[in-house]
């Protein structure tokens, strides 16, 4: 007869060594270490590039500011002269309104426009592909070219424009040659080239709101506005509040604070389309005061920095909501 060993109460009957609490608790930690080094890996050639390229220039930009340069190798330490002599520059504050009132019309502007657009394209229809495509056209562009190709349009009495409005009594009209139009021009043509990159970044938060949610309001008879008002503008604020931030940065120091203005005014007529950005380039490259505009250049950055984390502060990281 064969007996057989039954396992004791207790005991396990599968073969092999069960691992106890502590082994578990050393793999899980052991594999979010393996985790968070894989993450940093992945980050690290974009952290190498803003060190690099935006950590340092603002360092030296920073170290610039307390002397007065001339780009000539001569440095004289002045402290915080540079900083004082703001108070009263008024250019610069004049600088500061043109941007102030590009900012106020530009990014409530191109928002809309943007979220309009992003509305129409986000269903299915025959040659949507082809207008999602023909509205981010303008991004593929140098924005130097396409100040240039508006520059040849609007030129006055001769541009294209200007024929085409002549048959209505409009065909002397100097868009950029008027100190009220030049900003109106300048903030039309930055909502046209910037609709398209920030549809699609709308788009995309569209696509992401569950078609279920929707479809249930549908069902219960709710209206166009209604499903928007109560759907789709709550959940679609994460990805409003990156875009409003990204246009708020990109107005006031991005490509179109400096590179439409160089091209298609200069700051002018009467300085009415000088940006900060733009003054602080004729500073640096125009007369020489790379101590002045390095000054400039930190106050701005610093603006931006308590400007944004305020704005994140308050909407939560962008959530609007409490965790």
């Amino acid at each position: 007869m064969t007996v057989v060993q039954r396992p004791s109460p207790g005991r396990t009957a599968r073969p092999g060594r069960t691992p106890g609490p502590g082994r578990g608790r050393a793999s899980l930690a052991g594999r979010r270490r393996r985790e968070a080094l894989a993450g940093y890996a992945f980050v690290a050639p974009d952290l190498l590039g803003l060190i690099v390229f935006v950590g340092l220039p603002m360092a030296l930009a920073l170290g610039v500011s307390l002397y007065e340069a001339d780009g000539f190798g001569g440095y004289t330490f002045v402290g915080l002269d540079n900083f004082r002599l703001m108070a009263s520059d008024e250019q610069l504050w004049q600088s500061v309104r043109v941007t102030a009132t590009y900012v106020a019309t530009f990014v409530p502007l191109c928002f809309l426009v943007s979220l309009g657009l992003a509305l129409l394209v986000r269903d299915h229809f025959p040659g949507v592909g082809g207008v999602r495509a023909a509205l981010f056209a303008p991004n593929v562009i140098s924005l130097v070219v396409v100040g240039i190709v508006w520059q040849f349009l609007l030129i006055d009495k001769q541009g294209m424009l200007s024929n085409v409005l002549r048959p209505v009594g409009l065909g002397n009209v100097s868009f950029l040659g008027s100190p009220g139009l030049a900003m109106a021009t300048y903030v039309l043509i930055s909502v046209w080239f910037f609709m398209g990159y920030n549809m699609l970044i709308m788009l995309g938060g569209l696509k992401d709101i569950p078609r279920e949610f929707t479809e249930a309001a549908l069902i219960d008879g709710a209206s166009s506005w209604q499903r928007f008002r109560h759907i789709t503008w709550p959940l679609l604020r994460p990805t409003s509040f990156f875009v409003v931030v990204n246009s708020m940065v990109g107005a006031v120091t991005g490509l179109q604070a400096f590179d439409l203005v160089y091209v298609l005014t200069r700051g002018g007529p009467a300085n009415s389309t000088s940006t900060v950005v733009f003054y602080i380039y004729q500073q640096a490259f125009g007369f020489n005061h790379y101590g002045y505009a390095s000054a400039l250049t930190t106050v701005v950055v610093a603006f931006l920095v308590v400007t944004t984390g305020i704005m994140f502060v308050a909407t939560r990281g962008g959530r609007f909501h409490a965790e």
